[in-house]
């Protein structure tokens, strides 16, 4: 119960946007042929059944309760196996248990592992623990369960194989020839899609499979001797000695498992997502990440509470990439922009990044934030057979549902589009005709977007904004009159009569954020220029 509620605290108190991340990376289907698709794999069970955990994850607390529930599944198998061969469990036992808990919650820092993992790591041990037959008639059975514990499980049915084989070292031959057998057997016939690599490791629970993480070797053999040493008779040192490798365990796990520059980028993107504009300002005042991603966030927050022109450059920024960043092939980098795009009015480059975001999940997963983004931007475009398409398979899902039901009821429908409150405005605010762009000319869409409707102060915003961070000083200058003019301020915001001093003299401005910016980027192309001489 005390893991199992630290557990909850951990994920919903300080990574519920771990979570959130997880989720947005898949779209379980609540259909026949997505489950006959999953399960027609080795292994496709066990990730079925992480998918459809992993979907909960939408509502955090409750993504929090089944990830703590998978956790003490994981141990409580552990324990049953552990005490298989004796009839009275003791302390350490039970303690040594935890061993393969605390190792996969440091493992579940990366964020390409998949849940499917743990599920099927839980899973072939439970089987183990359901098999007690012995001898030769344990022999016999194996032969029919290890098929079987192999198709649930895929790779990770090695760990059940190597338990049957301590409990009888004389099988570890032919279990062993038998499993490797059926492996390459499935392959041979049933996997030619799959690179060999693939079937042999256990690859298909991760989102980026390139390069497996050592844990995911680590935790299957440390369950198995974790067996083997509880079903030793315990020493009287062994309890304390226990208790402290699960601290050092746990504590490496958190502090070396979830690094906090890569996790306070997710956060700042799932804050983008629920629209928390405030608490990323706040974060960002606490504690920044040098990359053109972070800056994304934070200056869209900064536009949405109408302070961009106030406090841009009271914030890092990255260079001409700080307000929104050119197109880059991952599942992440390109999320804040393309929000960025959505609320300027930029559909098309929206949905652009939205698809691309989605085609680049490298293991063939759709995603439910795309996927209802996309459909969104069919809708404001009026391409309704398409969004219908989208919206058909968001139905069929659980959490997106009513949103896709209530969606379908706009289309074909113009005037109700018209009158929606925000697809009516995006219409509004949208360029009226389609052309290709280079996005080193960025700040003149944005000029462009502006100029189509002068009531959309963000696009002026950013169009101001991208003329300072790319050095357009005389095109900064022509247009500070349109600002007085549209921006609807006031006075001249306090970032902008910055930059005109600066501009005025030369740089020459002692503690200007404008002026310290410029200098920062004056110096890191004099060093680019000099790296690029020496090559």
């Amino acid at each position: 119960m005390l893991m199992g509620i630290g557990v909850f605290l951990f994920w919903y108190g300080y990574y519920p946007h771990a979570l959130s991340y997880q989720e947005q990376y898949q779209l379980f289907l609540w259909t026949s042929d997505y489950l006959v698709e999953r399960v027609s794999v080795p292994g496709g069970l066990a990730d079925w059944l992480g998918e459809m955990i992993v979907q909960f994850y939408y509502i955090e607390w409750l993504g929090a309760l089944l990830l703590a529930a998978v956790f003490v599944m994981l141990q409580q198998t552990v324990w049953l196996a552990a005490k298989n061969r004796r009839s009275v469990a003791d302390a350490s036992s039970y303690l040594l248990s935890f061993i393969p808990s605390a190792l996969l919650l440091w493992l579940l820092g990366d964020p390409s592992v998949l849940l499917g993992y743990a599920v099927a790591l839980t899973m072939a041990v439970a089987v183990f623990v359901l098999n007690r037959t012995e001898g030769r008639q344990g022999l016999l059975c194996d032969l029919v369960v290890v098929p079987i514990v192999y198709w649930l499980t895929g790779t990770l049915a090695w760990t059940y194989v190597a338990l049957r084989v301590v409990v009888n070292p004389r099988r570890m031959l032919p279990l062993a020839v038998y499993m490797l057998a059926l492996q390459l057997s499935a392959y041979h016939w049933l996997l030619t899609q799959w690179p060999l690599q693939t079937v042999l490791l256990p690859m298909q629970y991760d989102r980026i499979p390139l390069q497996l993480p050592t844990l995911m070797w680590v935790i299957p053999v440390v369950t198995v001797i974790v067996v083997m040493i509880a079903w030793r008779k315990p020493y009287r040192w062994q309890t304390p000695v226990l208790v402290t490798v699960l601290a050092v365990l746990v504590w490496q796990g958190v502090s070396r498992g979830y690094d906090k520059d890569m996790y306070e980028l997710i956060r700042q993107d799932y804050l983008v997502r629920n629209e928390r504009w405030d608490e990323i300002l706040k974060r960002a005042g606490e504690y920044q990440v040098r990359t053109p991603f972070w800056c994304n966030c934070v200056n869209l927050a900064l536009s949405q509470k109408r302070l961009l022109a106030d406090r841009m450059f009271d914030f890092y920024q990255s260079g001409e990439d700080a307000l929104i960043m050119p197109r880059v092939r991952d599942l992440t980098s390109m999320l804040p922009s393309a929000e960025v795009f959505w609320r300027l009015g930029m559909v098309n480059s929206a949905q652009r990044y939205m698809f691309d975001t989605q085609e680049s999940i490298l293991n063939g997963r759709k995603s439910g934030r795309c996927t209802k983004r996309i459909a969104e931007c069919m809708i404001v475009n009026g391409h309704y057979k398409t969004a219908r398409k989208h919206l058909h398979l968001l139905k069929r899902s659980l959490f997106y549902r009513t949103w896709a039901a209530e969606a379908e009821q706009l289309l074909d429908n113009e005037a109700v589009v018209n009158a929606h409150p925000v697809y009516g405005r995006l219409r509004q605010l949208r360029y009226k005709e389609d052309f290709l762009y280079s996005h080193y000319e960025i700040y003149k869409m944005l000029g462009l977007l502006f100029m189509n409707n002068h009531s959309n102060k963000m696009a002026l915003d950013y169009f101001m904004g991208q003329m300072l961070l790319q050095g357009e000083l005389r095109g900064f200058q022509q247009y500070m009159g349109m600002v007085q003019q549209y921006g609807g301020y006031r006075e001249m915001p306090i970032g902008y009569q910055d930059a005109m001093i600066c501009i005025q003299r030369q740089g020459a401005v002692p503690d200007s954020p404008y002026a310290n910016y410029a200098k920062r980027m004056m110096a890191e192309r004099r060093e680019n220029d000099g790296n690029d001489e020496a090559h």
